[in-house]
């Protein structure tokens, strides 16, 4: 069975997402702050009269903080019945793979939580992130705003 991928940068990693959970990907735009949000919800956006929250992937993983380029995208994501854009340093392709292509996870330390890697597909020459956006915004709701 194969699977669509959309592949971004984050620093100067590769990731992916299942193509199924994304609604669409626009270039950077007005975000409204939230006041008292976690420190990775950059804000709240219109996207096409609906108010959607977006979040810096990066600071949500984790990972150091990077200024916007005139690459930056949010890519909007349909998670059950919400959606949530996600700022990227860039949207590079989308890719078609084998399930087959899909590594298990290494058991080493990176800089992200394991348990939001779905697994490692390897393209060309390099390596790419699968995450799991179900459990990246699930184990959100569980954390106390602060």
């Amino acid at each position: 069975m194969t699977t669509q991928m959309v592949v971004f940068k984050l620093l100067s990693e590769e990731y992916a997402v299942d193509v199924s959970s994304v609604e669409a990907i626009i270039k950077l735009q007005a975000i409204t702050k939230v006041p008292h949000a976690q420190a990775h919800v950059v804000g709240v956006t219109n996207l096409r009269g609906n108010i959607v929250p977006v979040i810096d992937l990066k600071k949500r993983l984790g990972l150091p903080d990077k200024e916007n380029s005139i690459d930056t995208r949010i890519i909007v994501a349909l998670l059950q019945d919400s959606k949530v854009g996600m700022v990227v340093d860039a949207v590079s392709q989308v890719i078609e793979i084998e399930d087959s292509q899909i590594e298990p996870t290494p058991q080493i330390s990176t800089s992200i939580d394991s348990t939001y890697i779905r697994g490692i597909v390897k393209i060309d020459n390099h390596l790419v992130i699968m995450l799991d956006l179900a459990k990246i915004f699930s184990d959100e709701k569980s954390k106390p705003q602060t």
